[in-house]
């Protein structure tokens, strides 16, 4: 049994539904690029921050979730990266670029605040 699941499930937790629907709303929006390795790249790091989450959700302890929002984070730094270049070079237009950055920024605070919390609660 999940260590979680007497709280709540994967599915009703607020950061995992927000970085789940901006996953899903990049892959629509890139849908018919023609440049795979960049939309391969930038799907697969949209795609990474929910599934870090739901992994370490997952997880027996809080250690271990703390450590898959940690790579989660990560993700979170890499897509915002590649928005910026997708905007950059034309891919995405500047005021999707500037609203995925913004819920970017505001999934990254999200996860370290969530991580301090399993961090705190693991006893370390």
């Amino acid at each position: 049994m999940c260590l979680f699941s007497i709280m709540e499930n994967i599915e009703s937790l607020k950061i995992w539904k927000r970085s789940s629907a901006l996953s899903a709303e990049i892959y629509q929006h890139l849908a018919n690029l023609k440049d795979y390795g960049f939309k391969d790249q930038i799907t697969r790091a949209g795609l990474s921050i929910p599934s870090n989450i739901a992994e370490g959700f997952e997880r027996d302890s809080y250690k271990e979730f703390a450590n898959f929002l940690k790579y989660a984070k990560g993700s979170s730094g890499e897509l915002k990266t590649q928005v910026y270049i997708g905007m950059k070079i034309g891919y995405i237009d500047p005021a999707t670029g500037r609203r995925w950055i913004a819920e970017v920024l505001e999934l990254g605070k999200m996860i370290g605040a969530l991580r301090k919390s399993m961090i705190n609660n693991s006893g370390n």
